[in-house]
Formats: structure tokens, sequence, C-alpha cells
């Protein structure tokens, strides 16, 4: 039996590396000729943000992401349509696609649209076959209205007009109209410092302005707020978020006063827009005292009360007093301005008493993670 040298089984070892090579090259070569050829025209928009052209963009990532078909590249198909006179935004009948495929050189072309309507986002996606001008593929989706999550969208529906599986989980986030399930990615987080003014109007808002000599604060008619806000967001679903707020704060500084309240409110925000309504219970502490008003209108402690006299005995806020938890209601209404990466939560409230109703104005600021 002959023996193989060294240099014998040298050469061999390369000629199988090279064989090997030369099939996995022409291999890929051969996969890369069966991918079919298409050009990404004619995604038309309407009712949402983002323009025509962005959206294409988006629909070409994701189509070049499927690695199905060999996808002409946007900047060879923005040179070509320049230069053949092609209009994008009129590539949506079958003739206007033909021409332009036989004219960008490819075998098939990938249009549709993506449109709001009413709560729903639709997005409607074909591929032309530029030999026989029939579509071989189409599909409708229809998902809540989060523009936002509008690559999601479109990457799903890729995915599904080409038959390839999308995450369920991620799918029903942005299509299930009966499960309004939590979305975190939808939520708008205002955690933050508060600041802001009260007014009190009543028996209240006289006794707060009263000297102290008659057992009043001797505040300013309108006083100063300043406080955090925690907020829960328990619900997201499509345009709607259900909060729960907690609300610390501390009023009348300016006038040597120290009247902290807590407040937990629950209510809604719509995405559209920013605009949110809340209710729900405020308690604070504050001195009272029970007294009378004598026939010139003048408050009087039920102590001082003449032998014989016969006043009706009311409580009423006196820092010479006792202290006391204070309980209302609040009611407020709001909107949350969205600038880049900044959210600025404006709130009116009202807090309605028999003794005396507040109002008031909070503001705030805090950064979000990304733009909005």
């Amino acid at each position: 039996m002959k023996t193989l040298n060294y240099n014998s089984m040298k050469t061999l070892n390369f000629k199988i590396r090279m064989i090997i090579a030369m099939m996995v090259f022409f291999n890929s070569v051969s996969v890369t000729a069966q991918k079919s050829s298409i050009a990404v025209v004619g995604i038309s928009t309407t009712g949402i943000f983002n323009d025509q052209k962005t959206v294409t963009n988006m629909v070409q990532l994701e189509l070049e992401k499927t690695n199905l078909y060999s996808v002409l590249d946007k900047y060879e198909v923005n040179e070509i349509v320049k230069e053949k006179g092609i209009d994008p935004e009129d590539c949506q009948s079958k003739s206007k696609l033909m021409d332009a495929g036989k004219k960008l050189g490819v075998s098939l072309m990938f249009s549709g649209s993506v449109e709001r309507m009413n709560e729903k986002i639709i997005i409607s996606f074909r591929i032309l076959d530029v030999s026989t001008g029939e579509y071989v593929k189409s599909g409708v989706l229809e998902f809540l209205n989060l523009e936002k999550e509008l690559q999601i969208m479109i990457r799903i529906s890729v995915n599904d007009l080409l038959g390839i599986e999308n995450d369920p989980n991620i799918v029903n986030m942005l299509i299930n109209y009966n499960h309004p399930i939590e979305s975190p990615s939808t939520k708008v987080k205002l955690n933050g410092t508060r600041m802001g003014m009260t007014y009190v109007s009543g028996d209240y808002g006289k006794r707060m302005m009263a000297s102290t000599r008659d057992g009043g604060y001797n505040m300013f008619p309108v006083t100063s707020m300043f406080g955090y806000q925690h907020e829960l967001q328990y619900i997201s679903a499509g345009s709607f978020q259900g909060l729960f707020e907690f609300l610390g704060t501390l009023n009348g500084l300016e006038s040597g006063a120290f009247i902290p309240a807590v407040t937990f409110m629950n209510g809604f925000r719509f995405n559209n827009g920013g605009f949110e309504l809340a209710i729900g219970p405020s308690f604070r502490v504050i001195k009272t005292a029970y007294g009378y008003y004598d026939a010139t209108g003048k408050w009087t402690l039920e102590s001082n009360m003449p032998v014989g006299a016969d006043y009706e005995i009311v409580e009423q806020i006196d820092h010479r007093g006792d202290f006391k938890m204070s309980t209302s209601l609040i009611i407020a209404f709001g909107k949350t301005i969205r600038s880049g990466y900044l959210n600025i939560p404006v709130n009116v409230y009202v807090s309605p008493r028999k003794e005396g109703t507040t109002y008031g104005l909070s503001l705030g600021f805090n950064l979000s993670k990304s733009p909005r």
C-alpha cells in the first residue's frame, strides 16, 4: 500500500479546503441569484405625523430585514426616480407600478398605504409582479392608534404579508381592541416637583387673611403652593391612560404659614392632546376654634362670649385653636405640554366647600427618556 508523505498530505488538504470554499461561494451565489428583485415605491400616508418619505424608508428597512428579496437600495431608487421622472406619490395603480418597475429594472414592486382612521391606524401592503401586472401578495392590518410604535406596526405588517411569524405578545399589544392591556411604552412619566398658587373664597378665605390679633393668619389673598407629585399609570390602551396620583404640598410659606396637604386622585389622560381629568380626596392639618360672629361681624372665641349672649357657635380657622384634620374633594383638569424631551404638566383645580371654595393652578416639568 502506497503511503502519502507530508507534502502530499499538505497538498491534498489544500485542495479539499479550496473545493469546500468554492462550494460555499457558488451556493451563496446561487441563493442570491434566486432572490427576486424588488423596489419599495408608492407608500402613501394619510392622517399620521410621519411623512411619506419617512414611512417608505421604514418599510424599506423592514423588508430588507426579512432577507427574502434583493431589495433595490433606496438611494438608487431615488436617483432613478428623478432621472426617469417617476412621481412616487402617484405610484398607486397597477399601470403606474408596472411602468415604474420596468424603469427601475426590478421584477417586483412593493407598495401600500398607512393611514389613521378614527382611533385606528390601518396598514395595507401589496406586492405587484411587474411582468404580469398582478398582485402576488396583499394584506391589511388594523392597529391601535399608537403612532409612536409605527415602526413596529410596519414590521408586523411586512412579516404578516410575507408569512413570517411575529411575536404574539407584541401583536396583541398593538392590535387587540377587546383587551385593554397595559402598554408601558405609551406612558408619559410625570413624577416630579410641582409649584403653583391657590385662592380660598368664603369664610375660610376671610379667616386666613384676617390679622393674627383676631386669630387669622394674615395671609395674602393668593398663596403659594410647593410640592411633589407621584403618578401611577395602571392602564394604557390606545389613546387612553388610567391614572392614580399622589400629591404632597406645602402652602402659605410666603406668609410665614406652614400648611401641609396630601391629595389622592384617580383619573384618566388622553394621549392625543395630553388632556387629563382627575378627582379625589385631599387631607390637610389646620388649626380651628369654636367661636361666633357678633353684631358687627367680628369673629370672637366662644370663651369670650358675654354672659347671657345668644350667638350661633361655629367652627372656623383660628391659629389660637387646636390642630385638626380637614378633608375636602379636589376636581382637577389639566394638559401635558410636550417639547422634545421636556414634559410640562399644567393643572387647574377646584375644591368646593360650604365654608369656602379653593381654586388653584399648578405646573411642573420633567424630562422623558426619549423625545415624544
